[in-house]
This record gives structure tokens, sequence and C-alpha cells, in this order.
């Protein structure tokens, strides 16, 4: 882990990451500064958000989400006035009530999530909101016809593909400096950062045990399960605590996993994310209900977590507060075990 970066390092950080290419998510401009500095001095802005290039004249003032993980890096930068319209899931289990009031006053144009957790919206409907910043690419909305509608795209790096090396917290880190710089914000960036690198070293600190882990999606309705390898957040989030994937060896971020590789890799732990569209008591009775895995470690011992998606999927300040929950539940089974 590092500390806060200084205003040097972000902008050398983000240079050295445009070297990443198509894997990477971004930014590098003349004149690039402090927050609240002055309106236009890091502007044009050209970012490389995964294969494409962004230019983006001037900080954005009409945003569309279409992704519930960026609410936290916005509202961390004191931005998330600028949305003007949402879509997706925002489980209000991911933000204290003073923030789910404030989302719950953006107007919302769809919720309409498939069995896989995937946004169903027609790109239309977005144009409708003249957006000049989308955040988020579901199916149906595509770059070129955001651009020709006046609005660039930014997607989290996690989801870019290609993605080789193992995820980490700088991966966290430098997507807060992205966003800093996209928003004139590179101050409040810096700040955020320094706060949650605090927060990630205490949640490190407890006492969690030598355990294995997999981290799983549960599909609702009985569909396929995922599980998470090297490029995942997840696998981040357990190596700060000091657990070990039992797929960290795996290049894929997410792929569909029967119960024999469970079986085999027979995890101490299992931690199950999921959308919120289900009770999680439904859920886990869906997945767990497959006697195939009633031989593993982790149901028989009952050491499942359930967590929000956001929580470690992907890289945005809520995945420390899923640090903070995996953590404290492991501390506390250790402590009763």
């Amino acid at each position: 882990m590092t500390s806060s970066p200084t205003r040097r390092t972000v902008v050398v950080s983000l240079l050295g990451a445009l070297g990443l290419g198509a894997t990477a998510c971004t930014a590098a401009g003349d004149g690039a500064q402090e927050g609240g500095a002055g309106a236009d001095a890091g502007f044009p802005l050209t970012l490389t958000d995964c294969d494409a290039e962004v230019v983006l004249p001037g900080a954005p003032e009409r945003v569309v989400l279409l992704d519930s993980a960026p609410v936290t890096t916005l509202d961390g930068l004191g931005v998330l006035d600028r949305v003007v319209a949402r879509a997706g899931s925002f489980p209000d289990g991911y933000y204290d009530a003073e923030l789910t009031g404030r989302l719950a006053a953006i107007p919302m144009l769809s919720e309409d999530i498939d069995t896989t957790g995937h946004l169903q919206i027609s790109q239309e409907v977005v144009i409708a909101q003249r957006p000049d910043l989308v955040l988020g690419l579901p199916d149906g909305v595509t770059r070129e016809g955001m651009r020709a509608a006046g609005a660039e795209v930014l997607i989290p790096r996690s989801y870019c593909g290609g993605l080789e090396e193992r995820a980490s917290m700088e991966m966290l880190f430098e997507e807060i400096s992205t966003y800093g710089a996209v928003f004139d914000r590179t101050a409040e960036a810096e700040t955020l950062v320094s706060v949650l690198q605090e927060r990630i070293d205490a949640a490190a600190a407890l006492p969690h045990g030598a355990r294995t882990a997999a981290v799983l999606y549960a599909s609702a309705g009985g569909g396929p399960v995922y599980a998470y390898g090297a490029p995942s957040m997840a696998t981040a989030q357990l190596d700060a605590l000091g657990i070990e994937n039992v797929f960290a060896d795996t290049p894929q971020r997410v792929f569909e996993s029967g119960a024999e590789p469970l079986l085999a890799a027979d995890p101490d732990v299992l931690i199950v994310l999921h959308e919120g569209t289900v009770p999680e008591e439904e859920l886990l009775a869906e997945l767990l209900g497959d006697s195939r895995l009633d031989p593993l470690r982790a149901v028989q011992d009952s050491a499942v977590l359930p967590l929000l998606f956001n929580f470690t999927e992907p890289a945005s300040p809520l995945i420390v507060d899923g640090l903070e929950r995996i953590g404290d539940w492991l501390s506390a089974q250790e402590q009763a075990g």
C-alpha cells in the first residue's frame, strides 16, 4: 500500500498508465491542477478508456449514471449534484440515509436488471437527458451513439476486459485520481485516497486467521454461478486482509464455475455477491440447495457471507466498505472459532 499521492505523483501515475493501452482508463491534460483553482485549466482532457480515446472539452456538468459503482466516488469528490439521471440497481444497503436521500432525488430512467445483473435500457432514453458524460456502458448503448449526441462514455477499468495483472488497491486509487482529473477535483481525489488508505490499513490490522476463500456471484433465479480470479478487486480485498483467494491463479476476472472447481478448492469461506434484487436468504437457499456443495467446509461451517455486488466490484470507495465488512466478519469468526 502507499500513502496519499501528491499532485505530481497522481499525474505521473496517470501518464504512466496510458502506456497500458487498451486495458487502461487514464487521464492526461495540459496544465492539470488542484480542484477549484480554475474551471478550464486542465482541459481539454484526453483519456484512454478501455480501447477508446475520450476527449473532454471541460469538466462535465450533466452526468447520467448507468452504473451504481461511481456514486461514492462522485460523492467523495463533491460532484454528485452533476448527475441529472440514473439507471440500474441502487440498493439502500450501499449508502447512509443522507446519501440515499440525495440519490432518491435523482430521476430514475430504468430499474430493469436481467438475471446476470446487467441493466436493460435504450440509448434513446439516455440521449434524451442531454448528458455530456455517461458513466457505464450497458448493452444497447454505444460510445458512437452517445458521442454523436454530444456525450462521452467512461466505464470502470475492471470492466474493460483483457486485464492480466493481479488486482491491487492501487487500481482503486488510480480510478479515483482519474475521476479527480475528469471533474477538476484533484485535491479532493488526493484527500479521498488518503482517507481510504487509512481505512484499509485499519481493516488489515484485525485478526483474520490463515484462511482461504472463494468469491462467487449468484445469478438470480438459479442461473449460473460465477467465480472471481486474479484481475478482480475481490482478490485485492482478500490480499489486503491476508486471505488467499483459491481462484487467484485464474487469469480471468470472472468466469463461470460449476461445483467441481469449488469442491476441488474447498475454501474455508464463501463470499457470495449479489445485486440485492432478491432476499439474501432466498439467494443463498438457491445457491446452497445443490447437494453437491454440501461437502464444502464453508457450507458445513456456515461460513458464507452474502455481500452486495458493488462492495467488491468494480473499483470504487464502496470496495473499502466491503473490505471492512469482510474483515469484521472474518475477525468475528476467528474470535468465535
